[in-house]
């Protein structure tokens, strides 16, 4: 199956302004939620940059590389979450915490979630589970917003 095939039904069409697209990972074995608003990084371009320059991930958020076997954390700021994928999108591998200077590696997957240091242990996630990967509802704007707004 070819990477584009892999995302098939994941994709919607792209705004205008290119806006990356964002999804939301679950997990669906353990009934709990990974990230909320997850990029994901399909080039080599969006794979190299990864997170680099980044000072944080907040609770939430997270990057979903595909496809990819491994990751450097040379250069990072901050400690990450992450979350080895076969094709199917079971759960691999998991590393908690993997601090700036490290590599992680995990041949028999096929992608990778990079996530805020703690979320696995808060999803429970484990080995052998499984994920639904998602387009992302539509940002409900906040009250104050839709009053301002309409001044």
């Amino acid at each position: 199956m070819s990477r584009r095939g892999w995302l098939d039904g994941l994709s919607r069409p792209r705004p205008e302004s290119h806006d990356p697209l964002v999804f939301q990972a679950l997990n669906v074995t353990r009934g709990t939620v990974l990230a909320t608003r997850l990029l994901v990084a399909d080039t080599p371009k969006s794979r190299g940059k990864g997170l680099l320059g980044r000072d944080s991930l907040s609770t939430g958020e997270g990057l979903w590389i595909v496809p990819c076997q491994a990751i450097h954390m040379f250069f990072m700021r901050f400690s990450i979450d992450l979350v080895y994928l076969d094709r199917k999108k079971r759960v691999c591998k998991v590393r908690r915490s993997v601090g700036p200077w490290r590599i992680s590696a995990c041949l028999t997957a096929y992608s990778v979630l990079e996530l805020p240091s703690g979320t696995v242990s808060e999803s429970s996630t484990q080995r052998g589970d499984r994920l639904e990967i998602a387009a992302a509802p539509a940002m409900v704007p906040a009250p104050e917003a839709e009053k301002s707004s309409s001044r």
